[in-house]
């Protein structure tokens, strides 16, 4: 199938200009551009698009992870009509998993499992009494809390697909790069487009997320209305972590697509 045509947002980072109190402010910023991208060669990837239950069943999870509310939007509203439509496209829905097992027993992990053979495993270092009461303190000072860990340790026991987001059919599933990757190169994908939670943190640092699939040389960008990330107390009312995301997106990975535009996309792909 030959190259399609979409609007994308990325940022120019160039050219610093010392000439000013703060020379990046001499930066182009942020650009919208039409490029190209080569349907043969691209994915949707859901990751960590979890169901975690209520604020009544876990109240201490959503005292920790306040991004919940705006998840389950994105969910309702934006996931909805992007699967409908990349379902009935010619990309490819990949799906990376993590926390509890909720999957091995889906055809498409295994699919995974086949192609990739065992992943790596990481020997861990000895800890020591030092390490050991350091960990305790940020568990008890920094995340989660002492008074909401059983609520986050039942709640995740529970971890599941969110119904949005459930794999439909043999739908590829990764619980790592390793994996990711065997199936990029089993489908010649090298252009991911990630949805899910949180942009900031499991879409780019956990295993299978952007980190990860750069190093395999796969560009990786993502849909913006399609994402949240996890905010701080001086972040969260305007969003800045999120935007910060997007910006790293765009520098290291990839682009950043408008949903509308990608939607677009995909209707012209249908029409073809």
């Amino acid at each position: 199938m030959k190259p399609v045509r979409i609007n994308a947002h990325h940022y120019q980072q160039f050219d610093a200009d010392y000439a000013r109190d703060v020379p990046a402010e001499g930066y182009g910023g942020w650009r919208r551009s039409e490029i190209e991208l080569a349907p043969d060669h691209t994915a949707l990837v859901v990751m960590h698009a979890w169901e975690a239950g209520t604020m009544e069943q876990w109240p201490g999870w959503r005292r920790c992870v306040e991004y919940h509310p705006r998840a389950l939007k994105i969910l309702a509203e934006v996931f909805p009509p992007l699967l409908t439509a990349v379902r009935a496209s010619p990309l490819p829905v990949f799906h990376v998993v993590g926390g509890r097992d909720y999957y091995s027993h889906l055809p498409g992990y295994r699919r995974a499992v086949d192609l990739a053979g065992p992943s790596p495993r990481y020997e861990p270092v000895a800890k020591d009494p030092v390490l050991e009461r350091l960990e305790e303190f940020r568990g008890q000072n920094v995340f989660v809390g002492a008074h909401n860990r059983p609520d986050v340790d039942a709640g995740w026991q529970k971890l599941d697909f969110a119904p949005q987001a459930r794999p439909v059919g043999d739908e590829a599933i990764a619980e790592d790069g390793h994996q990711l990757a065997a199936l990029c190169r089993a489908h010649g994908i090298n252009h991911l487009v990630y949805v899910g939670f949180a942009i900031n943190w499991c879409l780019l640092m956990s295993p299978g997320g952007m980190v990860d699939m750069t190093r395999y040389g796969v560009m990786c960008s993502t849909i913006r209305e399609a994402v949240t990330a996890v905010e701080n107390k001086e972040t969260a009312r305007e969003e800045r972590e999120k935007q910060q995301a997007l910006w790293r997106t765009a520098i290291n990975s990839g682009f950043v697509f408008e949903l509308d535009d990608f939607l677009t996309m995909l209707r012209t792909l249908r029409a073809e």
